[in-house]
């Protein structure tokens, strides 16, 4: 049943143009030149041994054929994958990868998919994974590209192979998604659970993609809806500026001058991250936040660093950062409910110097009765209102002005009954 249904979901996901736009003749010195098909095609390629196209045919682990243009720019520092829609092949888009190439100072690679323009077989997902993977192969061993100076463009069905590819590829310099999808029958049906026969789960890869991913999504996009570019966006690790073209529909967001102004930005960013910065950024991003939130992962806000030694927030149960006058505390829970436990209390540094978090259990000082009842058993009310004077709430937490949590905090050597109002208090001096 599944594969019935994957197959039907493919015939709705696949429309290669026929007849092709282009085809494939070969040359007295026996190279691969393309041509146009002059009734479907008003793409104009170069003459027959023009250095600035390779055109080439990869086989796949699947068997088939697929047809290649290799697009070379002698400025070029990175190199641009780039998988089309489900409606075009390598003739209709011969013209935008020149502009491409040139605008955006890079090498292209573009394929048709099995069963698209010169590539043979039938299109199918595992088929177009396949495709995308033959050719990458290509451009390792005939162009020496590696995965850190290429950045793969997926278009609507097109981000399917793209990020099958970028999943599997950890050094990958970046990812375009232009009005990509989060699954082939999400695009059908307008669902938002999961289905075992569904094909291109863009939503789960996206999760393992570890590079820049850069979103490219009209807000009028009637075949894929803007909601599935927003996501996908939302589910990057390491999201870039999207760029949401306003009433840009499907198939026309290339002549919006934002878009090849963004993508170049993009480009350039890429052009001038290394590995190295990359990891450092990364690092610089996750203090940032953390500081911005406070030690602990949750954004109460109770707990933040006040020791200026402290070189990171971190988190780690153990204890505080080695400071004996560090009045700032580290929180590491596992869950959520941990953390909102933690954090939803002030922590005990006051009455408990070498204790810088209660999350588990009861606290190690025997003295301590923070987060606990009051030793006081005449003192019912948390917020002493019934004790006459502040004093007796002195040793209270950390937080200052906080009268809210503790009451006569005991462990005192003399003990003081106070009488006023009727009621008798106990107080304590240590």
């Amino acid at each position: 049943m599944g594969c019935m249904f994957s197959h039907l979901a493919a015939k709705f996901a696949f429309f290669p143009p026929s007849p092709p736009t282009y085809h494939l003749t070969k040359t007295s010195d026996g190279k691969l030149s393309a041509v146009s098909s002059s009734s479907a095609s008003s793409s104009t390629f170069p003459s027959a041994g023009d250095s600035s196209l390779d055109v080439r045919v990869v086989k796949t682990r699947r068997g088939n054929k697929v047809a290649a243009f290799y697009l070379r720019n002698p400025n070029a520092r990175l190199t641009l994958l780039y998988s089309h829609g489900n409606a075009a092949d390598l003739g209709q888009l011969f013209d935008l990868f020149v502009q491409l190439k040139v605008n955006l100072r890079v090498n292209l690679m573009g394929y048709d998919y099995s069963g698209y323009g010169a590539s043979t077989g039938k299109p199918s997902e595992y088929d177009t994974y396949a495709d995308i993977e033959a050719v990458y192969e290509c451009l390792q061993t005939e162009y020496g590209v590696g995965q850190e100076d290429l950045i793969l463009y997926g278009q609507s069905v097109g981000s399917g192979p793209t990020l099958h590819l970028a999943s599997k590829l950890p050094r990958l310099r970046g990812v375009v998604l232009h009005s990509g999808i989060l699954s082939g029958l999400r695009v059908l049906c307008h669902v938002k659970f999961k289905f075992c026969c569904d094909i291109y789960s863009n939503v789960n890869k996206i999760k393992k993609v570890k590079c820049p991913v850069l979103v490219i999504h009209g807000t009028e996009d009637d075949v894929v809806n803007w909601l599935h570019g927003n996501r996908l966006w939302k589910m990057a690790k390491e999201p870039y500026e999207p760029l949401w073209i306003k009433g840009g529909g499907h198939c026309n967001l290339e002549i919006y001058p934002d878009y090849i102004r963004h993508l170049y930005r993009f480009i350039q960013d890429m052009e001038n991250t290394n590995t190295k910065s990359r990891l450092k950024k990364i690092r610089q991003d996750i203090r940032k936040r953390d500081e911005s939130k406070g030690c602990c992962s949750c954004s109460f806000g109770l707990c933040r660093p006040k020791c200026p030694r402290c070189p990171k927030p971190s988190c780690g149960c153990s204890g505080g950062c080695g400071c004996s006058d560090c009045g700032c505390f580290k929180c590491s829970c596992p869950s959520l409910k941990g953390c909102f436990s933690c954090c939803k209390k002030p922590s005990c540094v006051g009455c408990c110097p070498k204790i810088k978090c209660c999350c588990f259990g009861k606290p190690k000082c025997p003295k301590c009765c923070c987060f606990g009842k009051p030793k006081c058993p005449k003192c019912a009310c948390w917020n002493c209102l019934k004790c006459p004077e502040s004093e007796c709430c002195r040793c209270s937490c950390a937080c200052a002005g906080c009268f809210s949590w503790l009451c006569c905090c005991g462990g005192g050597r003399r003990k003081e009954v106070v009488e006023s109002r009727g009621t008798t208090v106990v107080k304590s001096e240590g």
